[in-house]
């Protein structure tokens, strides 16, 4: 990794210049306040986001979102944009869990209705959705046909299949499907995705009971239905093993790309093509694949969640469990944006960083075009986690994006040598949190602790007008991979 002298200039309480210095192209761009600052210093992180400003056709700054932390290529918070015609893209722009995501429903029932029955709900949403490394208890063995549907259609396709309903594609970012390409997706790929879809996955992947304890604006809640009181489910999952075998098999090719077409990294996993290239092509419509699969796989989770609910609380509660919204943290997308007062087309990489589009915006759909795109912004499985709104400061300054979660500050490692003296889960139940999970390690490396506070994360970007606070919800039960 090619090392920059860093300077960091502050712009105001919540903005951070990293000016442009040696090859970088453009000014690096960090959203955070000055404690979230200090925590960086030493982190390589910073580094990334300087290494990004080195790459062609860059528009705006290399941003870091104030969740940013260290990653594959570039830094997980990261947001770039690329000119449709000069500029690149990237794999490590994207991550390996392509479309790793998360979506939130509401349920009819309260915190009074829940909590009597929270073990049993529990127990069950652990029982009926698969969890951990490699889980495949799927209810669906996909044939090769049916998974070429699923990467092509997305969302839709389990709609179709019964596992939802149209107003579900309503509340998804890109109603649920991309233009995706299963012919540029590997055999391998799709033998690892084939019996994934409808599963959690391990590490920071979950499925969160919680509840509605502040609401920031009323109007805004009301329209989502996210009243003081309300039980809500969070599912965060991706791509699993398919979309993970995508950006293997592609970082070979963009390796070969840089270099065929001369471009010149400050980091190998930074390898990139040119937007007009076949290899770029290629590599978006599997891209937008793997993507559609993290769709699907989150619209099969949210159907056990329904039945879960339906087994605990009858078939009218299930029924009337409401898709708040799904976003997608791990993508690549073209979009216009406003450059220098004129629309420009550009691809917006957002790693671990969500759309934050404001009202108004024709891509969203007409029930939300007047309040503006919902943000979920999870926290750790201890404390609470947020939804917002976006905002016409982030669609003019962030290319319509915020930040994506609490953002670690502690590896695995030091987070498992942490807790290892503990028992995780009683401190949390002790809290009135049930933790569910496929081994110890797991919850061990997911404590609180391992994670910034997400109520400072998302001040900053409140305060920074690129997201709106609606409401916090804290969490009763967690499942984990």
């Amino acid at each position: 990794m090619s090392q920059t002298q860093v300077t960091v200039e502050q712009i105001d309480a919540f903005r951070w210049r990293v000016p442009r210095t040696g090859g970088m192209r453009t000014d690096g761009l960090i959203f955070a306040d000055a404690e979230l600052m200090h925590d960086l210093e030493g982190d390589q992180c910073i580094q990334q986001v300087i290494n990004v400003a080195h790459l062609p056709g860059i528009v705006g700054p290399s941003i870091a979102m104030p969740d940013i932390h260290w990653g594959y290529g570039f830094p997980i918070g990261g947001v770039a944009a690329f000119d449709e015609h000069e500029g690149v893209v990237s794999p490590g722009g994207v991550g390996y869990d392509i479309n790793c995501g998360v979506r939130l429903l509401r349920t009819p029932l309260t915190l009074d209705q829940v909590r009597p029955r929270l073990r049993q709900l529990a127990d069950t949403l652990y029982r009926q959705i698969p969890s951990g490394v490699g889980a495949s208890r799927s209810d669906l063995k996909l044939s090769p046909k049916e998974l070429d549907q699923v990467l092509e259609r997305g969302a839709e396709w389990a709609v179709h299949e019964g596992y939802g309903t149209p107003r579900d594609l309503e509340c998804m970012e890109a109603g649920g499907t991309l233009p995706g390409e299963p012919a540029q997706v590997s055999q391998h790929a799709k033998q690892r995705g084939r019996n994934q879809l409808g599963t959690v996955g391990s590490g920071n992947h979950f499925v969160e009971v919680g509840h509605v304890t502040d609401v920031y604006d009323s109007a805004v809640a009301t329209r989502l239905g996210l009243a003081p009181g309300t039980v809500t489910v969070f599912i965060h999952s991706g791509s699993r093993g398919l979309g993970y075998q995508v950006c293997d098999d592609y970082l070979d090719r963009m390796v070969r790309a840089a270099d065929k077409y001369g471009i010149t990294l400050p980091d190998q996993q930074l390898c990139c093509a040119p937007l007009g290239s076949p290899e770029a092509r290629e590599y978006l419509g599997a891209m937008n694949a793997a993507a559609n699969y993290a769709f699907a796989n989150r619209q099969l989770m949210s159907h056990y969640v329904r039945r879960s609910l339906a087994d605990v609380f009858g078939a009218d509660v299930a029924a009337a469990t409401d898709l708040v919204y799904d976003v997608c943290h791990n993508i690549a997308k073209f979009e216009t944006h406003t450059v220098a007062g004129s629309p420009r087309r550009l691809c917006v990489h957002r790693k671990g960083a969500t759309r934050a589009f404001p009202p108004g915006h024709a891509e969203l759909h007409q029930r939300f075009r007047d309040i503006g795109q919902p943000v979920l912004i999870p926290g750790d499985m201890g404390r609470y986690s947020f939804v917002l709104v976006g905002t016409p400061g982030a669609f003019a300054e962030t290319f319509g994006s915020t930040c994506h979660g609490a953002g670690r500050r502690m590896s695995r490692h030091q987070a498992k040598k942490l807790a290892r003296p503990r028992n995780i889960p009683r401190e949390l139940e002790e809290r009135g949190i049930l933790v569910r999970a496929a081994s110890r390690a797991t919850v061990d490396e997911e404590i609180p602790e391992a994670y910034k506070d997400v109520a400072r994360v998302v001040d900053v970007v409140h305060a920074a007008g690129i997201g709106r606070k609606v409401a916090k919800l804290t969490p009763l039960a967690v499942v984990k991979g």
